[in-house]
C-alpha cells in the first residue's frame, strides 16, 4: 500500500477517515505495538495461559460436530444464534428466580461484539454512559465511534450514590466480579444499590462477567441479574425475565479466546433490538464455533477444566503479589484479588506518572497497562494494571524486577 506522502502531487484528494479514529491516545498505540519488542515480558494484556487451552478435546469435538451437523457448522445460521445453544445457555445461566427462555439469549461473536452492539442500540452521539471507574479499555474502544459522554461510577467509595450515578444515562456499565482493570469484587451492599437504582430510574444496567469463573478464594456472590430477577415485579406467573440488567458472558477465559463465543442475557425487547444491530454487524456467529461451544457445555468441559485452571492462576497470582511486595512495595500499594486476571497497582506518591513509567518499562523489557487507558478522560496516571495469568512464576518475578529497575531510573531522574 502506498503511503499518502508518496502519492503524486496531482492525485485527487481522498475523503478523510472518520473523525473518531483521531481520538485514540498515544499510550494505547504504544501498548499495542509493544508485542513486537524481542524478549519483552508482557504483563499488560488480559491474556489466558495458552497451555490451559484444551486443544485435543476441542479438536475431537470439532471433528464430531462438523461430521454430525455439517449444515449448522458450515452454513449460515440464525442471527440470534443456534437455537440449541441458546436453550443450553438459558438452562445453564438461569436460577430459582431467574427464569430464562430462548428469547432472553443472544449469542455473540465474543464479548467484545456485545459491547459494540450495546453502543449501536443505546448510544446516540454525545449520549451519557455511566461506567464503573476505572473502566475496561475494550468497552471504551467499542463505544468510541459513538463519541459518548461518561459519568464515573465510583462503586468503591463509601458515599457512592447509585441513583444519582444512573439517572439520565443510557445505561450503566459494571464488571462486578474481579473488575477489569482493578481485579476488585463489588460487595453485596453495592450490588443491591446498583440494581435498586436501575429499577428506580429505568436505566439499563450492563453486567459484564467474563471473569466470574475465575474465583480463587471465598464464595461466589450473586450476580446483578439474579438480584434483579428477585426484586423486579413479575408480569405474570411463569413469565421469563424482563428486568433492567443486561448480562454478558464468554467462554474466552474458561476455555479459549479463539472460539470467539459470547452471550447476552436480557429482556426479550432488548434481545430483539440487539439482534437487529447484529444483523448489520456479522449476520451470524460462526456455526462451527457455536456447535463446539454447545458440545463443550453439554460435555461438562468447563467444569472439568475449572479446578486446574483456578489452581494454576491462584499460584501465579500469589507469585506476582509476592514479587510486587518485595520489589515495588516502597513505591506502590495493591490489593490481592480473590479472582480474575489482574492486580491494580497504585502509586504511593500521586506525582508518579504511569504513562512515563510505561515507556521506561518498555525500555527495560516489560510491558504494563497504565491507568490512563482505563479512564474515559485519559487523565488518571497514578496506577497501572498488571496481569498474572499469562506468565509462569519465574517470568512474573523477572518482569517485576525489570519494572522495579525502571521505577528506580525514573524516580532518580525526576
Amino acid at each position: 500500500m502506498t503511503a499518502a506522502a508518496d502519492r503524486p502531487s496531482n492525485a485527487p484528494v481522498r475523503p478523510p477517515f472518520a473523525g473518531w479514529l483521531g481520538t485514540t491516545n498515544d499510550v494505547t498505540k504504544t501498548f499495542l505495538a509493544a508485542g513486537r519488542i524481542p524478549g519483552l515480558i508482557n504483563m499488560a494484556g488480559g491474556l489466558p495461559a495458552p497451555e490451559t487451552y484444551p486443544a485435543e478435546a476441542l479438536a475431537a469435538i470439532a471433528r464430531r460436530v462438523i461430521a454430525e451437523h455439517p449444515q449448522d457448522s458450515l452454513g449460515y445460521g440464525p442471527i440470534e444464534g443456534l437455537p440449541e445453544l441458546r436453550d443450553a445457555l438459558a438452562a445453564r445461566l438461569g436460577g430459582p428466580d431467574l427464569r430464562l427462555g430462548r428469547d432472553n439469549i443472544l449469542v455473540t461473536t465474543s464479548g467484545m461484539q456485545g459491547l459494540d452492539l450495546l453502543g449501536k442500540v443505546l448510544v446516540d452521539e454525545g449520549a451519557l454512559i455511566a461506567a464503573q471507574a476505572p473502566t475496561y479499555l475494550g468497552a471504551l474502544d467499542a463505544w468510541r465511534p459513538r463519541r459518548p459522554r461518561y459519568r464515573a461510577l465510583r462503586v468503591d467509595r463509601p458515599d457512592f450514590d447509585a441513583v444519582a450515578g444512573l439517572t439520565g444515562a443510557r445505561f450503566g456499565y459494571a464488571v462486578p466480579n474481579f473488575s477489569n482493570p482493578t481485579g476488585r469484587l463489588v460487595p453485596m451492599p453495592v450490588r443491591h444499590r446498583l440494581v435498586e437504582a436501575a429499577l428506580a430510574t429505568g436505566t439499563w444496567l450492563v453486567e459484564d462477567n467474563p471473569y466470574g469463573g475465575l474465583q480463587f478464594d471465598g464464595a461466589a456472590l450473586p450476580r446483578l441479574i439474579d438480584i434483579a430477577a428477585g426484586e423486579a415485579p413479575v408480569a405474570s406467573p411463569g413469565a421469563v425475565y424482563d428486568g433492567p440488567v443486561i448480562y454478558m458472558g464468554t467462554l474466552s477465559k474458561e476455555i479459549a479466546p479463539g472460539l470467539r463465543i459470547g452471550w447476552m442475557v436480557a429482556a426479550p425487547e432488548m434481545i430483539a433490538a440487539l439482534t437487529m444491530a447484529k444483523q448489520g454487524s456479522d449476520l451470524c456467529t460462526s456455526g462451527v464455533t457455536q456447535r463446539i461451544a454447545l458440545a463443550a457445555i453439554e460435555d461438562g468441559l468447563v467444569e472439568r477444566l475449572q479446578p486446574d485452571l483456578t489452581a494454576l492462576y491462584r499460584a501465579r497470582r500469589d507469585s506476582l503479589c509476592a514479587a510486587l511486595a518485595a520489589h515495588l512495595g516502597a513505591w506502590f500499594t495493591f490489593e490481592v484479588p480473590v479472582g480474575g486476571m489482574f492486580v491494580w497497582v497504585v502509586a504511593r506518591d500521586r506525582r508518579v506518572d504511569t504513562d512515563r513509567l510505561l515507556n521506561a518499562a518498555l525500555d527495560a523489557g516489560v510491558c504494563i497497562a497504565p491507568s490512563s487507558v482505563f479512564d474515559a478522560s485519559g487523565e488518571d496516571r497514578s496506577a497501572f494494571r498488571i496481569n498474572f495469568t499469562l506468565n509462569p512464576p519465574e517470568r512474573l518475578e523477572e518482569g517485576v524486577r525489570r519494572l522495579a529497575g525502571a521505577v528506580r531510573r525514573l524516580t532518580d531522574a525526576s
